[in-house]
């Protein structure tokens, strides 16, 4: 993954913003599978992010990235399911450190 945008807005009032909106756009890369806690499966559907922590160490920018998802649980959508919604609302946390110099970021998943 790479950041270059957030890089580009570092140490501005935009840097959040300009982030939520990368980590959006790149929400395919991230580790959303292995953070499921409820369903088997990522649902189609768009992730919001939230930004926890944020910290410039060195030549990396380290962020504590929250992010809001949904999942499904394959092969329960009978036609006499009582519960039409077979989405699931899931969270996990990802650690991004992003490269100072190339915008590019390592990402790894919060265990719990």
């Amino acid at each position: 993954m790479r950041f270059a945008q957030s890089l580009q807005a570092w140490g501005s009032p935009q840097f959040e913003a300009v982030l939520k909106q990368e980590i959006a756009w790149q929400a395919d890369e991230l580790p959303l599978q292995q953070g499921l806690a409820t369903g088997n499966y990522l649902a189609d559907a768009p992730v919001s992010v939230i930004i926890n922590r944020v910290a410039g160490e060195g030549d990396t920018i380290r962020v504590l990235v929250g992010v809001f998802y949904q999942s499904v649980i394959g092969g329960c959508s009978c036609a006499d399911d009582p519960t039409p919604d077979s989405e699931i609302n899931e969270y996990c946390e990802v650690w991004l450190e992003i490269d100072k110099t190339t915008a590019a970021t390592a990402v790894a998943l919060v265990a719990e």
